[in-house]
C-alpha cells in the first residue's frame, strides 16, 4: 500500500530533516512540505474538494450531510510542534474533525505523558520525539497509515484503501511428526514465488523447525527477535527476514528451541500482521506440537492445512489435533484442509476415510509416496533443487493451484503428474483392448506384440499390474506399481 504523506513544518531545518526520512520510507510517497497551518488546512481542503468536497471550515462532517471524499486525501499528516499560526494541537483537533479518515502524528521534543495525552485527546495517532530517528519515524506512519485505511473502509473510501493485512496467510500443521510438514510447506511456497507473488516462509516450529535446513540457510536472526518489538518497523522486519536467492523472503525458528517460549501468541500476530502487510503471500510452517503461538497462526489463517499420511496412527492423531483445535475454539473441523501425503492405490485408508474420520475436508490433490525423489535434495538440504519432474513436486505445485495460490493450476500440471496419469493407462488399456479380441489372447501386427509384452519384461509394469485395477473399474489416481517408499 503507498503511503501518502503530508508534513506541516515551519523550521526549515526541521523540514529537511524529516523530508530525508521520509524518502528512505518503502512504499512513501511524500508531498512537499508546507510552512503553516493555514497552508496545511488549505491543502487538505483542496484535495478533498477534487475528490467531492469537505465541508466549511468549523462545520464537522456530519453537519455538512456526510464526511469528505477521502480518495485523494493523504493517509498520514505530520504536524511539528512550532507549526503556526495556530498552536499544532489546535491544527490537529481541526484535522481530526474535518478529515476524519486523516492520520496525524505529532513531531515534539517533548514526548512526556501529560503532551501525549493532550495529544491523543486532540486527535493525534501517534507522537514522534525530536531528534527523529528512522524507526521511530517509520512505526509511526505505518501506525497512522494502517489506521486511516481502517478508518476510509467504512467511510467509503473504495477497495484500494482496503484495511489491515493484504496477504493470504496458509498454515502448514502436521498430524504428528514425520508426515511432511516442512516439505509442504516449502513447496507451496516455491510454488506461489514461480507465479510472481511475493512469499514469506516463516518457521513456527519454535522447537524443532527445519526450513533453514531444507534451503541450505545459515542466518543469525530469528523469529525471537521480533517477540520483544511493541512496533514492528520496516526496517526491522527486514534485519529479521531473510532474503533467500529463490526470492522467497525466509523468518526462521530459533537455533536455541528453549527460546521458543519468547514466542506467545500476542508476538505471533503481531509478526503475521506485519509480514501480511509486506508479502501476497504468509506461509507458516506449525510443525506439529501446538503452542501458544502457532496456535495464533492457525486461527488467523485464511487456509489451515493439516497434513497426514494414510495410516492408522497418523489419522487418529489429525482426529486428536482437530478435536484440540475445536476445544480450544481455534478452528473448526469444516473449516480445516486435510492434505494426504504419500499415498499409494493400494494404501488400505484412502481420502474418503480420512474424510470422514477427521470431519476436514480434504483436498482434491493427494501427494503421492516417492521419497526416492526427495532424499538426494533432503540430504544436500537444496529442496528448491527438487526436479521439475518429481511427481511429489508436481503434486504440492497442482496443491498450490487448488489453494489459489498459482493462478493457472491446470497449466502447472504436467505430462508426468499423478493427475494425468489415468488417460495415460486409459490409452493403454485402449491399445491393448483394439489389438486383441475379447478371449481370443491374440492379435495381429504391433497390438499383438503389445499385448504379449504386458505379461513379461518391461510390459510388466503396464499390463499385468494394471489389468487387474482396470477390470475392477478403472484405474486410480496413482501409478499402482509405484512402491510405498516410506514404509
Amino acid at each position: 500500500m503507498t503511503i501518502r504523506i503530508l508534513a506541516a513544518i515551519g523550521d526549515p531545518d526541521a523540514a529537511r530533516a524529516v523530508s530525508s526520512l521520509l524518502d528512505q520510507l518503502p512504499d512513501a510517497e511524500p508531498a512537499p512540505a508546507v510552512a503553516d497551518s493555514a497552508a496545511l488546512i488549505d491543502a487538505l481542503a483542496g484535495a478533498a474538494a477534487g475528490s467531492g468536497g469537505a465541508p466549511p471550515a468549523g462545520q464537522a462532517p456530519s453537519a455538512a450531510g456526510g464526511p469528505p471524499a477521502v480518495e485523494a486525501l493523504p493517509e498520514v499528516v505530520l504536524v511539528h510542534e512550532r507549526i503556526g499560526p495556530t498552536p499544532a494541537l489546535e491544527v490537529i483537533r481541526e484535522v481530526a474533525l474535518r478529515f476524519p479518515a486523516v492520520g496525524v502524528v505529532l513531531i515534539t521534543t517533548d514526548a512526556g505523558p501529560a503532551l501525549f495525552s493532550a495529544a491523543m485527546d486532540a486527535g493525534a495517532r501517534g507522537i514522534v520525539g525530536l531528534p527523529l530517528g528512522y524507526d521511530e519515524l517509520a512505526a509511526r506512519v505505518q501506525a497512522a497509515a494502517q489506521w486511516s485505511a481502517g478508518v476510509r473502509v467504512h467511510l467509503g473510501g473504495g477497495p484500494e484503501a482496503a484495511p489491515g493485512p493484504a496477504g493470504t496467510l496458509v498454515t502448514v500443521t502436521g498430524a504428528k511428526g514425520g508426515v511432511g510438514t516442512t516439505v509442504t510447506a516449502v513447496q507451496l511456497a516455491l510454488a506461489a514465488r514461480a507465479a510472481g507473488r511475493s512469499v514469506a516462509l516463516v518457521d513456527l516450529d519454535l522447537q524443532s523447525g527445519d526450513v533453514a535446513s531444507y534451503l541450505d540457510v545459515q542466518f543469525r536472526r530469528s523469529v525471537v527477535d521480533l517477540a520483544g518489538i511493541q512496533d514492528i518497523s520496516v526496517r526491522v522486519l527486514q534485519d529479521a527476514v531473510h532474503d533467500h536467492h529463490t526470492g522467497l523472503g525466509l523468518l526462521l525458528a530459533p537455533e536455541e528451541g528453549e527460546r521458543g517460549e519468547e514466542v506467545d501468541d500476542r508476538a505471533a500476530r503481531q509478526i503475521i500482521g506485519a509480514l501480511r502487510s509486506r508479502y501476497e503471500v504468509v506461509l507458516v510452517d506449525c510443525g506439529s506440537q501446538m503452542q501458544s503461538a502457532n496456535a495464533a497462526a492457525v486461527e488467523l489463517a485464511d487456509t489451515a492445512l493439516l497434513v497426514t499420511t494414510p495410516d492408522v496412527v497418523a489419522v487418529r492423531a489429525a482426529k486428536r489435533q482437530v478435536r484440540l483445535w475445536d476445544r480450544l475454539q481455534i478452528r473448526k473441523a469444516e473449516d480445516t484442509t486435510t492434505v494426504v501425503n504419500r499415498l499409494t492405490r493400494g494404501t488400505e485408508i484412502q481420502p474418503p476415510l480420512v474424510a470422514k474420520a477427521t470431519g476436514t475436508h480434504v483436498a482434491r490433490t493427494h501427494v503421492p509416496a516417492a521419497f526416492k525423489e526427495l532424499q538426494p535434495c533432503v540430504d544436500a538440504g537444496r529442496m528448491q533443487d527438487l526436479d521439475g519432474r518429481s511427481t511429489v513436486k508436481q503434486a504440492l505445485w497442482a496443491l498450490a493451484g487448488e489453494l489459489g495460490l498459482v493462478e493457472s493450476p491446470a497449466a502447472r500440471q504436467g505430462r508426468g503428474s499423478h493427475r494425468a496419469r489415468p488417460s495415460l493407462t486409459g490409452r493403454k488399456r485402449k491399445a491393448l483392448t483394439a489389438g486383441a479380441a475379447p478371449g481370443s489372447g491374440t492379435g495381429p501386427g504391433p497390438a499383438s506384440g503389445s499385448a504379449s509384452g504386458a505379461g513379461s519384461g518391461s510390459g510388466t509394469r503396464f499390463g499385468a499390474r494394471r489389468g487387474p485395477a482396470a477390470a475392477a473399474g478403472g484405474p486410480g489416481p496413482f501409478d499402482p506399481a509405484g512402491p510405498y517408499e516410506e514404509g
